[in-house]
Parts: structure tokens; sequence; C-alpha cells
């Protein structure tokens, strides 16, 4: 991230602390999120109020993308 965009994250957060809820959806697991945030002082304030409080759902099988694309080729077979 860049400086303006730790920033920027960094006053969302702090501005829902405690206010409401917010959701994230990411692909990268939590334990990367320091190293793409940055700033290892900021990655923490942000994880710590992205992380103490949260619910977290990990979701498991195959990507709905692959299984699209699967069905698309079987498709195509079958009508040729």
């Amino acid at each position: 991230m860049t400086t303006d965009q730790r920033r920027d994250l960094l006053e969302i957060m702090e501005d829902r602390h405690g206010r409401g809820s917010t959701v994230i959806t990411s692909q990268l697991p939590v334990d990367h999120w320091h190293e793409i945030i940055g700033d290892p002082t900021i990655a923490d304030v942000i994880l710590d109020r992205l992380v103490h409080n949260a619910h977290r759902l990990n979701l498991k099988g195959e990507s709905m993308r692959k299984a699209a694309a699967k069905n698309q080729k079987l498709d195509a077979v079958s009508t040729t």
C-alpha cells in the first residue's frame, strides 16, 4: 500500500471502530496483511481494529470461477 492508502484505511477504521460493522473480504490470509499494508505500526493499529472483535468466515472448496469455467467447457463440448 502507498502511504496515502495506509492513511486512508487507518482513518476509515478509526472512524468506524466501535460504531458499526465493517465487512472486509480478501483472498489474502490475515497473516500476510502486515506485509501488504507495509508500515508495521499502522498495520498493527488497523489489524487491532479489524481482527480482535471480528467474526471470521473462512470459505473452503473450489473457486466459483473454476467451477463456472468447467461448466462452460462441458456445455461447449456437449453442443458440438
